[in-house]
């Protein structure tokens, strides 16, 4: 086959990570990386790019790493992301020497009540607000780039996430 026709052009899939406020809907940063990069090694690059200061950070599951964690505590950011199922505490030395890390308390507070009260104690409900932005994207853009390098595919939704910015700045309500 690749002697008859050459190497496959399929194209791959991309994976966009974007930073939302949950108050006005503003797009702050945006990462787009190649679909075997996994979603924690994104959110430096994130923070790196906002302005504002930033008081919390609702991620989903895929964002439960040491890494992570560390980079939101470290910025002195209330992390609000869920440890995953099983999840056990953190520690430095020895186990209980860190039962105030923002991870250990969360899991605490599942284990006295459970997942969903967490949730809506911890307004984790509010992440789904970059859902949102997401489906307003790919609404008004499409699903697809047009682009075929990766580097005019930053450019390509660099532009797009500017235009969504402007008209999410003119349609909503004050």
């Amino acid at each position: 086959k690749v002697r008859k026709h050459g190497y496959s052009k399929r194209r791959t899939w991309r994976k966009l990570h974007l930073g939302v406020d949950p108050q006005s809907g503003f797009i702050h940063c945006h990462t787009l990386t190649e679909n075997d990069i996994d979603d924690g090694s994104q959110l430096r690059p994130l923070l790196a790019q906002v302005k504002p200061k930033v008081q919390e950070v609702y991620c989903d599951g895929a964002y439960d790493y040491y890494e992570c964690w560390q980079a939101l505590v470290d910025q002195k950011i209330n992390p609000v992301i869920p440890p995953r199922e099983g999840a056990v505490h953190w520690y430095a030395k020895t186990p209980g020497d860190r039962p105030d890390y923002p991870r250990n308390q969360a899991i605490d507070r599942i284990h006295e009540t459970d997942r969903q009260t967490w949730k809506k104690e911890s307004n984790y409900h509010q992440r789904s607000l970059a859902e949102t932005a997401m489906f307003r994207f790919k609404t008004i853009h499409g699903a697809n780039l047009f682009s075929r390098k990766l580097e005019t595919q930053q450019k390509e939704i660099d532009m797009k996430i500017k235009t969504i910015n402007i008209m999410t700045a003119q349609g909503m309500p004050m």
